[in-house]
C-alpha cells in the first residue's frame, strides 16, 4: 500500500488551520523530533514535502506507525490525509520512513535517427517557406518544433500520461485507484476537478511538471511502502485533468493545454457518453495519429450486467474504427482499449501492467512527436505537395523565347540584313549606269547595315503587348499544378521581370542590330568587280574606236568596235546577274546570322529578367518539396506527388 506527500511546504488552502503545522518539529513516539528522527523533508521531484513525513515514519523498535500528540489515526495531517480516512474508512496504512533525498542525473530525451531526420527536415522547411507562406500556415509546424526541442531538454527516462475524460466519468477515481491512495478529489459535485494534479513515481520528475504549469501545491508523490514497491510504474508522471466538457471555460482550456504537452493520454468514457460527439469530433479524431500513445478506457463497467460491457465495448471500437484511431490489437502498433471498474478494482490491475511496460519502453515522448509531426505534414499537404509533374518545359521555353523575337522583329531585322548585303553586292558587281541611279537613290533610305526602328505608335503598342502576352503565358505554365502559394509565387517573379522589358528590347534591336557600314564582302568580289571594270573598259574602247572613225581619223571597220561595245553592254548586266544569283547564299546566311543573334539577345534578356526568376521560385519548391516528403516519411521525389 503506498501513501502520498505533498511536494513542497504549502499546504491547501481550504485548510488553513493546517498551515502552521508543517514548519515547527514535532516529537515521534519514541521522543525523538523530526530531524532526530532521519526524516530530511526533502522532495525530489517538487522541492521539499509537507514537512510531516518525519513524524509519520514508522518506529524502528516496534514498527508502529508514527503519530502526533493527539491524532486520531495515521496521516490526520491535512486534507489528503483526512480524504484518505474518509475512504476508506479506520483501515490502517503501512507506511515507511522517508528516505534521504539522492541527487539523481537526468538523462535527456533522445529521438532516434530517422526522427531527428524529420524534425531537421521540418526545421529547413519552415525557413524555406518564411517569405512564401504566413505564418498562420506554420505556425503548427513551428509549434511542434519548439515542443521537441523542449522535450528533448528534459528527462528521457519520464513518461507523462495525462488522465483526461468527461464529467462523470471517474477519471479522478481511475488516478486514486492507480495511486493507491485518494490524490485526486471525488464526489458528485461537478465539476470536481478544477486543475490538473500530478503524481510521479520516480525522482528528477521536477523540470516535466513545470512544463505542464502545475504548481507545486498540487505536485504529489506516492511513499514507497518497501524498496520494490510501485517498481513496473517507475518513470511515471500521471497527470489528473479537468473534465475537457466542463461548463468552466478555463477548465477546456487547461485541458487543451496540457494534452498538448504530455506524452500519452489515457481517455476514461463510461457507458453513458462513450460516444459523445464532444469527445470524438473535438479530441479524438483530430488526435487518431497519436493512436500509438493513447489507452482508451471504458470505465464503470460494474453498472452493466451480463454481456452488456462486451457489447458497449465492441461498439466504442467501432467508433474508434470511424474516427481514423488504429486499435493495437494481435500484436500491431495502436491505442489499448479496456474495460475496468475504478470503484471495484475489476480490471485496474491489467491496466497498470499495460501502463508500466508502456512506461518501460521508454519510447511514448518519441512516437508522441512523430505523431506531431505527422499531422503537422498532413496539415501542410495542400501548400507543399502536387499531383502532377511541375516546371518549365524547354518547348515553353523555346515559346516564350520566340515569341520575344518576334516582338522585337528578329525575323523583320533578318531580312533587313539580307537585303543590305544584296544592296552592297550590286554596288560592287553593278554596271556604271545603274550604280549611278542607286547613288542618286542613297539618300532616301537609311545607312547601310541598319533597319528601321519602329517609330508607329500602333507598331510599339503592339509589340508592348506581345511581350506582356508572352510573360503572361509563361507564367501560367511555369504554375500550373503548383500549389496556391507557390503558384502565386511564380507569377509574381515573372510580372516583376516583366517590368520594362520593351524597353529594355527595344534598346537591345538597336544595340544588337547590324553594325554600321558596308557588310563583309566574299573572296569573289574583287573578281567581279574587275570583270565589271573590263566591260566598262570594253564599250569605252569600242565608243571611241567608232567616234575616231565617224571623223576620219580611222578607215572605217565597225566589226570590231561595235563588237566590243557589244561585249561590254551584254557582259556587263550577265556579270551583275551572275553576282547577284552568287550573293544570295551568302546574303541569306548574313541574315540568318543577324536574325540569329537578335534572337539570342532577345532570349539572354527574356532569361534574365524573367525565366531566371521564374526557374528560382520553382527551384526553391522542389526543396521544399524534398524537404516536406523526409517531414512526411516519403522519399524525396513522392513529396511532389
Amino acid at each position: 500500500m503506498t501513501a502520498v506527500t505533498d511536494q513542497d511546504h504549502t499546504e491547501h488552502p481550504e485548510h488553513p488551520e493546517h498551515s502552521g503545522d508543517a514548519e515547527r518539529p514535532r516529537p515521534t513516539e519514541s521522543g525523538k523530533s523530526r530531524t532526530e528522527a532521519g526524516g530530511s523533508g526533502t522532495d525530489d521531484v517538487g522541492g521539499t514535502s509537507d514537512g510531516n513525513a518525519g513524524e509519520r515514519a514508522a518506529d524502528r523498535s516496534t514498527g508502529a506507525p508514527a503519530r502526533r500528540t493527539g491524532d486520531s489515526g495515521p496521516w490526520d495531517d491535512g486534507l489528503i490525509a483526512r480524504r484518505v480516512n474518509e475512504t476508506t474508512g479506520s483501515e490502517p496504512y503501512t507506511v515507511t520512513e522517508t528516505r534521504p533525498p539522492v541527487q539523481q542525473i537526468v538523462t535527456p530525451l533522445s529521438y532516434d535517427p530517422p526522427l531527428r531526420s524529420r524534425l531537421e527536415a521540418l526545421r529547413e522547411l519552415v525557413g524555406l517557406s518564411r517569405t512564401r507562406l504566413d505564418s498562420r500556415t506554420l505556425a503548427e509546424a513551428g509549434r511542434v518544433l519548439d515542443e521537441a526541442a523542449a522535450r528533448r531538454r528534459l528527462s528521457g527516462q519520464h513518461t507523462v500520461v495525462a488522465i483526461a475524460g468527461a464529467t462523470g466519468s471517474g477519471k479522478s477515481q481511475l488516478f486514486n485507484a492507480l495511486a493507491g491512495v485518494a490524490i485526486s478529489e471525488t464526489g458528485v459535485r461537478r465539476p470536481t476537478t478544477a486543475a490538473p494534479i500530478a503524481c510521479s513515481w520516480s525522482d528528477g520528475a521536477a523540470s516535466l511538471i513545470e512544463r505542464l504549469g502545475i504548481p507545486p501545491r498540487l505536485r504529489r508523490r506516492p511513499l514507497q511502502a518497501g524498496p520494490d514497491a510501485d517498481e513496473q510504474l517507475r518513470g511515471l508522471i500521471l497527470v489528473d485533468l479537468p473534465d475537457h466538457d466542463s461548463a468552466a471555460v478555463q477548465h477546456r482550456e487547461q485541458v487543451d493545454r496540457v494534452l498538448r504537452l504530455v506524452d500519452a493520454v489515457i481517455w476514461v468514457v463510461d457507458p453513458e457518453k462513450y460516444a459523445d460527439a464532444i469527445l470524438h469530433e473535438r479530441y479524438l479524431r483530430p488526435m487518431a495519429a497519436h493512436a500509438e500513445v493513447m489507452f482508451v478506457v471504458l470505465n464503470q463497467i460494474d453498472r452493466l450486467p451480463g454481456e452488456a460491457a462486451e457489447q458497449v465495448l465492441d461498439d466504442l471500437r467501432r467508433l474508434l474504427d470511424e474516427d481514423g484511431i488504429a486499435l493495437g490489437e494481435y500484436g500491431e502498433p495502436g491505442a489499448t482499449v479496456l474495460a475496468l471498474s475504478a470503484l471495484t478494482g475489476d480490471g485496474v490491475g491489467e491496466l497498470r501492467e499495460a501502463l508500466g511496460q508502456f512506461v518501460a519502453e521508454r519510447g511514448a515522448p518519441s512516437r508522441r512527436i512523430a505523431a506531431d509531426v505527422d499531422i503537422a505534414a498532413a496539415r501542410l499537404w495542400p501548400v507543399y505537395a502536387t499531383r502532377r509533374r511541375t516546371g518549365l518545359s524547354e518547348e515553353a521555353r523555346e515559346e516564350f523565347s520566340a515569341r520575344l523575337a518576334d516582338a522585337v522583329g528578329a525575323t523583320a531585322a533578318g531580312e533587313a540584313a539580307e537585303r543590305a548585303w544584296l544592296r552592297n553586292a550590286n554596288r560592287a558587281c553593278g554596271t556604271p549606269w545603274l550604280r549611278l541611279w542607286r547613288w542618286c537613290q542613297e539618300h532616301r533610305e537609311p545607312p547601310t547595315g541598319r533597319h528601321a526602328a519602329r517609330v508607329q505608335p500602333d507598331e510599339e503598342a503592339t509589340a508592348r503587348q506581345r511581350v506582356e502576352q508572352a510573360v503572361r503565358t509563361v507564367a501560367d505554365r511555369a504554375s500550373a499544378g503548383l500549389p496556391a502559394p507557390w503558384a502565386q509565387a511564380v507569377r509574381e517573379a515573372a510580372v516583376r521581370g516583366s517590368q520594362g522589358l520593351p524597353e529594355a528590347l527595344d534598346e537591345l534591336a538597336v544595340r544588337a542590330g547590324l553594325p554600321p557600314g558596308r557588310p563583309p564582302r566574299p573572296g569573289w568580289w574583287p573578281a567581279a568587280v574587275l570583270a565589271q571594270a573590263s566591260m566598262t573598259v570594253l564599250q569605252f574602247l569600242g565608243g571611241l574606236w567608232l567616234l575616231t572613225q565617224i571623223i576620219g581619223v580611222m578607215s572605217p571597220n565597225l566589226g570590231v568596235p561595235v563588237l566590243l561595245m557589244v561585249i561590254g553592254i551584254v557582259g556587263g548586266p550577265l556579270i551583275e546577274w551572275s553576282s547577284k544569283m552568287a550573293a544570295r547564299g551568302p546574303a541569306r546566311r548574313y541574315g540568318m546570322e543577324a536574325e540569329r543573334r537578335l534572337r539570342e539577345a532577345a532570349a539572354g534578356c527574356g532569361r534574365a529578367r524573367v525565366l531566371d526568376p521564374v526557374a528560382a521560385e520553382l527551384l526553391r519548391y522542389r526543396e521544399v518539396r524534398e524537404r516536406y516528403g523526409r517531414v512526411a516519411g516519403v522519399g524525396a521525389g513522392a513529396g511532389g506527388r
